[in-house]
């Protein structure tokens, strides 16, 4: 599991799919960053911190076991105190540097790295407790062994055991003084008599006393050679090794020495100087319990021991308590490093949990963690989350796959929709704007998707009657006529609204409209074009017997007329007149009603105006005419027989205007040609009447709808189909700098055939129009 997630100074990549939690550290850390995990491995870690736990265990042991007051040797304790600073060095270090790891990945953000502090608090407290409760309760123990040790009691035991060996010891060397005393007056006042002449006598005395005072033997040395004299008792050999020279030269000054056995031998020894020449020595000996003897020396030793750890016990406790502290901090640091190893153990598992839980976040489902092969909890956990990323992986895969077909059918939907030229809305319950496509926006001259969740009503409350029929009749599609735009642009729209029903319920409505203003305006001009045929042909075929007929009686019954002729003049001139009026208006219906195809070619448009001026000016001298050609003269392909129709037409219409502003002067025409790269623009503007009511003006287009007292509604309709033929457009709007009308034809500089797009049959972008 260690190998699984590695925690590195740069950020994170997520592995190819699928794939588990893993990390890499940048190219010149890799080296620091291996050995550093091989320092800091778990094997090599769990490893010091044992030695360090059995090394300070050892370290108390060795110092509460053997005597009271600690090892014996000095080199243990040299050894032990250099091995527990090797061993916390290393220690140290180990901390330090996963303390510092572990900073670093806290100030990084590392998934878990929180948790991770935490637990190595928690058991940096649990090491922490213990160590100080065991070093302090071994410091105060140590202490207060220290002053039972060499207390007052300790101290007059001691020195009454002393008392009572030496005691016990004096009182031999008393004892063996008086004895050799003894010997000595006997040997010095018998030795002048005997010894010279009879010595076995003498050696009899020595043994005699020897035998009476209990002594294991008796010897008269001569000290120079070591030559024995006389013997008795144990002694049997002639030779004897000299005694110390400290003690001959006492014995010389007059001295009783008395010596110790040595070896163990357990016995007390004393020597005299005889006044027997040349200077013998007496040399005898008692016998003393060994074992008492080595009482003596023990208590000697233990004496000064304890006299001279008196002396230093200062620096003992002072010894001690840093090696208690040493083992205390050996101890502590073990346990800290275990609890390192032990809280990396329980947070690397759940900081892989966390990041992979990040990845899941950002989107990446085929994130994987290592399970391992415990039966624990974070293993179930880890499966559990496995098992869920499945999951969730094999459920975005389908929802991916829904939603791919839902926004198939979405986009064909929607192109549809932006494919159709009718307006679709759709709205919810509540009448909001929910999925407008183009052409409603288009027609509504409203930007719907700017308009999406606002109500409907609000936004055209032109649709508000028709909403409030299908809330109230929610189970019956509602239709109905609806105009709506500007006054200079009106339209009609045929609208539908159907609710859509679910359990009975509303759950929205889809609104459909379609533009259908040219469709009645084509049906108008159909009916018009027939009524057009119809009075062409019912009106013009008497017309011409009628003028025939009225001329015929003028020419032959005038000069037989005596009473009254004028009047009889006047009514045939009038039947003629009249008859001739009805034939032109004949000849304009026929016009209107077989409107002949155009023959384009390319034409100089500012001659076609100049030519269509000269008749006008003509007509009409009391309007001031005021052109503005365009230079370089701009050429259109168009029919120049229609384009002259409809520029007198439009001139017509506007000296017609100025006229019926009676008694506000003579009236000005003004007439000018703009061209572009794609359209030739020729504006007709005059200080007429203007414009009717606006109700009117998006009918003043159509057949025979007029506003001059003699006018035959004819002559923008014959103009409007002359543009559409063309490829053009009719604008109509009110004059701007005062009262009258501009009328502007738009032409377009390609032929209609090779993709004018700018005809659409309709009177489109018309903002006024006024009637001919």
């Amino acid at each position: 599991m260690a190998g699984l997630f590695r925690r590195s100074g740069g950020p994170r990549r997520v592995a190819s799919p699928p794939a588990e939690v893993s990390g890499q550290a940048p190219a010149p850390r890799k080296l620091t960053r291996r050995i550093t995990d091989a320092l800091l491995g778990g094997a090599a870690t769990i490893a010091l911190a044992l030695v360090a736990l059995g090394l300070g265990i050892a370290t108390f042991a060795l110092l509460s076991g053997g005597t009271p007051l600690g090892p014996t040797s000095p080199g243990q304790v040299v050894g032990i105190v250099l091995a527990n600073l090797v061993v916390l060095l290393l220690l140290a270090a180990s901390v330090i540097a996963r303390f510092v790891r572990m900073w670093a990945e806290r100030r990084e953000g590392s998934a878990g790295s929180r948790l991770h502090v935490r637990l190595v608090l928690l058991f940096g407290v649990v090491a922490v407790g213990p160590s100080i409760l065991v070093a302090g309760f071994a410091a105060v123990f140590f202490n207060l062994g220290i002053q039972a040790w060499f207390s007052d009691r300790v101290r007059d035991t001691l020195e009454a055991s002393l008392v009572a060996s030496r005691a016990y010891l004096e009182e031999h060397r008393n004892t063996i003084r008086a004895d050799i005393l003894a010997i000595a007056n006997d040997l010095n006042r018998a030795a002048p008599v005997l010894l010279p002449d009879n010595g076995l006598a003498f050696a009899r005395l020595l043994a005699t006393h020897t035998a009476i005072r209990g002594l294991t033997e008796s010897l008269v040395v001569e000290p120079t050679l070591g030559q024995v004299v006389a013997s008795a008792g144990l002694t049997t050999g002639s030779v004897v090794d000299a005694p110390p020279s400290w003690a001959l030269e006492q014995a010389r000054a007059g001295e009783v020495v008395v010596m110790p056995g040595e070896g163990g031998e357990g016995r007390v020894r004393a020597m005299v100087q005889l006044n027997i020449p040349p200077g013998l020595l007496l040399v005898i000996s008692r016998p003393v319990d060994p074992g008492v003897l080595e009482h003596m020396r023990k208590t000697e030793l233990a004496f000064q021991e304890y006299d001279r750890l008196d002396r230093n016990r200062g620096d003992l406790q002072i010894t001690f308590v840093v090696i208690f502290a040493i083992a205390t901090l050996l101890v502590l640091l073990g346990a800290v490093l275990l609890g390192l190893l032990i809280a990396n153990r329980i947070a690397r598992p759940i900081s892989r949990l966390i990041t992979a839980a990040e990845r899941v976040r950002t989107g990446d489902l085929s994130t994987r963690v290592h399970e391992g092969k415990a039966d624990d909890e974070v293993a179930s956990l880890s499966r559990a989350f496995n098992r869920m990323t499945s999951q969730l992986s094999a459920q975005r895969s389908e929802l991916m796959e829904a939603y791919r077909q839902i926004d198939e059918r979405r986009r064909f939907t929607e192109t549809v929709l932006s494919g159709v030229t009718a307006g679709v809305i759709g709205l919810d319950a509540e009448g909001r704007v929910n999925l407008p496509n183009r052409s409603a926006s288009g027609l509504l001259g409203v930007d719907l998707d700017a308009a999406i969740g606002l109500p409907l009503a609000g936004v055209a409350p032109e649709f508000a009657p028709l909403i409030e029929a299908a809330r109230a009749q929610p189970d019956r599609p509602q239709t109905n006529e609806i105009r709506t735009g500007p006054p200079s642009a009106r339209r009609t729209l045929i609208a539908r609204l159907g609710a859509e029903m679910q359990g009975g319920r509303v759950e929205g409505y889809v609104l459909t409209f379609d533009d259908i203003t040219e469709l009645l305006s084509a049906q108008r001009k159909a009916a018009w074009a027939d009524v057009a045929r119809r009075i062409a042909h019912e009106i013009k075929n008497p017309l011409t017997p009628i003028q025939l007929s009225a001329e015929r009686l003028k020419r032959r019954y005038l000069k037989q007329i005596q009473d009254d002729p004028d009047t009889f003049r006047q009514c045939t001139d009038t039947i003629v007149r009249q008859v001739g009026d009805i034939g032109r208006m004949v000849d304009e219906f026929s016009a209107f009603a077989r409107m002949p195809q155009p023959v384009i070619r390319p034409e100089d448009v500012n001659q076609l105006l100049r030519e269509a001026l000269v008749l006008q000016r003509d007509a009409h001298p009391e309007i001031a005419y005021v052109t503005r050609f365009a230079d370089p003269a701009p050429r259109v392909p168009c029919d120049r027989r229609l384009i002259g129709q409809a520029l007198t037409n439009l001139l017509q219409n506007a000296a017609d205007a100025v006229a019926m502003r009676a008694g506000e002067g003579a009236g000005r025409i003004e007439a000018a040609i703009d061209a572009t790269p794609d359209h030739v623009t020729i504006t007709v503007t005059d200080d007429g009447v203007g414009l009717p009511t606006e109700e009117d003006r998006d009918r003043l287009t159509e057949p025979y709808v007029t506003h001059k007292p003699k006018g035959t509604g004819l002559g923008l309709a014959i103009v409007k189909k002359i543009m559409e033929d063309h490829g053009g457009r009719l604008v109509l709007e009110d004059r701007e700098d005062g009262p009258g009308a501009r009328v502007t034809l738009i032409l377009p500089v390609r032929e209609a055939g090779e993709g004018a797009s700018e005809s659409t049959g309709t009177a489109e972008g018309a903002k006024v129009a006024h009637g001919a």
